[in-house]
C-alpha cells in the first residue's frame, strides 16, 4: 500500500482542511487497514477529549522530574527519589504507574552508570560524584498515563559520561523530529541510530519506546533503530513514547537476579531519555516538555 501524504492526511473529499471528528475517523480507519492483523483492535488512535487527559498527566510528570531536579545530587539515595516521586504524585492526586505493576516494588525508576533501565531505588544506593542517572516517571492522573525520563549528572563526572549523555538526548530530539502524519515508525528509528552510531555508540535493541496514554504500554513497539519508510505509518492522535537507550559499548543487556534491573553486558555506561508525544495535524506535539 502507498504511503499516505500530507494531502492525504490533512484534506476531506473536497480538498478543504476538515474541522470535524470525521476526518479522524477516517484516519483510524485507514490506518488500521495497514496494521498487522495482530494489532489493528489494539493501537488507539486517541479522541481529543482523551488527548487533554493525557496532556495533563504528562504535564504532571514533568513538574515532578523539574521539581526533583535541585534535589538530585552526591548523597542522596535512590530510595529517597523514589519518595519524593511517590509523595508529589499522590499530592497531586495522581498514582505512580510504576509502583506494583508486574511486581515492579517501587514508584519510580532510578538507573545508574551502567544500568540501561528499570533500575529498582534502595535506600543502599548513594548517589556519588561522577555518576550519571536516568529518573523514569510515569503518573496516572484521572486514567491517563503520562511516561518521562530524564538524565542527571550527579557532580563532576567525565567528559565520556558528558558527551554520552548529550548524544543520547540528541537521538531522542532527532527521533521527535520525525514525528509527522506520513512518516513511519521506520524513520524515527533511522534518524536516532545513524547519530548514535556516528559517534562509535550502539543502540538497545531489546528495549523499546511504546503507545501510551489510556493504558501504561499500548502498541505499537517503537523501535530506536531501523530503516525509513519501514514500519507503521504515522497518523494525527496517535500517542506514543520515544526513549532511547545509548550504551557506549556493545548493545547486548544483561537482566539481573531481581528480574528488572537491566544492565550492559559489558559494563559500559549507557544513557536514556524519554517524551511522550503526539503526532499532530502537521507535526508533533512533546506532551512530556
Amino acid at each position: 500500500m502507498r504511503k499516505l501524504s500530507r494531502n492525504d492526511l490533512n484534506q476531506n473529499k473536497r480538498g478543504q482542511r476538515s474541522k470535524t471528528g470525521r476526518l479522524l475517523n477516517d484516519m483510524a480507519k485507514l490506518y488500521r487497514r495497514q496494521m498487522p492483523a495482530a494489532q489493528r483492535r489494539e493501537v488507539i488512535i486517541k479522541t481529543e477529549a482523551q488527548i487533554e487527559g493525557i496532556r495533563k498527566s504528562c504535564h504532571l510528570t514533568r513538574d515532578i522530574l523539574d521539581a526533583i531536579t535541585d534535589r538530585i545530587e552526591p548523597g542522596v539515595t535512590t530510595e529517597q527519589i523514589n519518595r519524593w516521586v511517590h509523595e508529589m504524585t499522590v499530592a497531586n492526586g495522581a498514582t505512580p504507574a510504576p509502583l506494583n505493576y508486574r511486581g515492579f516494588p517501587k514508584s519510580v525508576c532510578t538507573s545508574i552508570n551502567e544500568v540501561i533501565c528499570h533500575g529498582i531505588p534502595t535506600p543502599e544506593r548513594i548517589l556519588q560524584s561522577g555518576d550519571i542517572l536516568n529518573v523514569d516517571v510515569t503518573c496516572i492522573l484521572d486514567g491517563y498515563y503520562g511516561d518521562s525520563s530524564r538524565m542527571f549528572l550527579i557532580g563532576e563526572v567525565s567528559e565520556e559520561a558528558r558527551k554520552l549523555v548529550d548524544v543520547t538526548r540528541e537521538c531522542m530530539l532527532l527521533g521527535i523530529d520525525r514525528v509527522r502524519p506520513g512518516n513511519t515508525l521506520g524513520d524515527i528509528g533511522h534518524a536516532i541510530q545513524q547519530h548514535a552510531e556516528a559517534h562509535g555508540y550502539s543502540v538497545v535493541r531489546a528495549f523499546v519506546g511504546h503507545g501510551t496514554g489510556v493504558k501504561f504500554h499500548e502498541p505499537p513497539d517503537v523501535m530506536h533503530y531501523g530503516q525509513p519508510g519501514t514500519g507503521i505509518t504515522l497518523l494525527q492522535n496517535m500517542v506514543f513514547t520515544i526513549e532511547p537507550m545509548i550504551n557506549i559499548g556493545a548493545c547486548q543487556v544483561q537482566v539481573l537476579e531481581d528480574g528488572w534491573t537491566a544492565i550492559t553486558a559489558d559494563g559500559s555506561l549507557s544513557a536514556q531519555w524519554e517524551h511522550t508525544v503526539r503526532v499532530t495535524q502537521d507535526g508533533v506535539e512533546i506532551l512530556t516538555a
